[in-house]
């Protein structure tokens, strides 16, 4: 009982998190200059015109009342409509599985490469490789998913011409070619490797300090077997736990780089509600994005849970 009061405690932590950050976003696109019935009715739109937008959006109710009207609408699965019309739930649904996409190519390349990258390193400290990984990996850490982005897009796309720099939408509303998702999810995946392959490499040499680890290695058993059985189950409690941040770090990531590739996605639907000062809409793509993230945090610590033998 104490272990499930264990996993429960951080999923309702995340919640309340979850519904002070989208209160702040309530709060900080009030602030913002401009007004979302002004943005769908036009410039040429009369004041009496707004006021009557105004009220037909709820806009002219204080704000609490109406942060409370809309994740009253949540719970129950309705995200409400954007300033626009249209309903916000269909408009996350035709995008959302874009994102993921994205997101999940780039978190699957992520764990490939940062484990054998990492598993290499720890493996084979003072080789020439782990030499090249010490900067590069730092390199990687230190770069943001923009400027990432932006360098692929001058080697990649506008010097060799090798890749195309913007993605063409098909008619199935994800990218007309495999080749337009490559740019893109190598901007997301090449910081979280870096940093992931750092963490799998410190996680190992702290286990390889264990006596059943050297008592292991005093036998003589093949690198490989100790690897597989002595180094990875004990560190995958901090493995795991690097991954589960990079979720977050990848999805957060991906508006950004979305908005970059011109990719059709979550992030050019949360950049155009920005520009409308649509509130409710900016709200539903935090929510969702953040209910995804927490998902996957929930099996992390599920993970971590079973690994560690706090789960039974």
């Amino acid at each position: 009982m104490s272990a499930v009061r264990a996993l429960a405690l951080p999923v309702l932590r995340r919640i309340a998190l979850l519904v002070t950050l989208l209160a702040i976003v309530f709060v900080a696109v009030d602030l913002l200059p401009g007004s979302a019935a002004r943005a769908a009715l036009g410039r040429d739109a009369s004041p009496a015109e707004i006021a009557a937008k105004e009220h037909e959006l709820g806009l002219d109710r204080p704000l609490p009342v109406q942060f409370w009207h809309w994740i009253s609408g949540v719970v129950t699965g309705d995200f409400g409509r954007t300033a626009r019309g249209t309903e916000i739930g269909d408009l996350l649904a035709a995008k959302f599985p874009q994102t993921l996409l994205l997101g999940g190519i780039a978190l699957l390349l992520t764990v490939v490469l940062s484990l054998a990258l990492g598993c290499w390193w720890a493996l084979r400290p003072s080789s020439l490789g782990a030499r090249i990984l010490q900067p590069t990996t730092t390199i990687g850490v230190a770069v943001p998913e923009f400027v990432c982005g932006t360098v692929l897009i001058l080697v990649f796309s506008l010097a060799t011409g090798w890749l195309p720099a913007v993605t063409i939408t098909g008619r199935s509303g994800f990218p007309a070619g495999p080749e337009m998702l490559i740019l893109p999810v190598l901007a997301l995946a090449i910081p979280q490797i870096g940093w992931n392959t750092r963490i799998v490499r410190s996680a190992l040499l702290d286990v390889a300090t264990a006596p059943h680890v050297e008592s292991a290695v005093l036998e003589g058993l093949p690198a490989r077997t100790i690897l597989w059985r002595h180094l990875l189950p004990f560190a995958a409690p901090t493995v795991v736990a690097g991954y589960a941040t990079s979720v977050g770090m990848l999805f957060g990531g991906a508006l950004v780089v979305e908005t970059l590739f011109n990719y059709p996605g979550i992030g050019a639907v949360l950049a155009g509600s920005v520009a409308d000062r649509d509130t409710t809409t900016v709200a539903a793509v935090v929510a969702l994005t953040a209910l995804v993230i927490m998902v996957l945090l929930a099996v992390a610590d599920l993970v971590r849970a079973r690994a560690t033998g706090g789960l039974r």
